[in-house]
């Protein structure tokens, strides 16, 4: 599967890209899907806060 295939989320504008559209500085991705590129910003959250938890029981 290639670049162009995937999605990406543009964070100056809010949109999911289908393909490398935009800055590699402005977007987070690649996805498999538009509805995974769509919660870019809540998966990051989730998986800083999963790295969080594992970093704390480690402590």
């Amino acid at each position: 599967m290639g670049q162009e295939s995937k999605y990406w989320f543009n964070q100056k504008t809010g949109k999911v890209e289908h393909g490398p559209q935009s800055l590699s500085i402005e977007r987070i991705g690649p996805f498999d899907t538009a509805a995974e590129a769509e919660r870019a910003l809540e998966l990051i959250a989730e998986r800083a806060k999963k790295i969080a938890d594992e970093e704390a029981l480690e402590d």
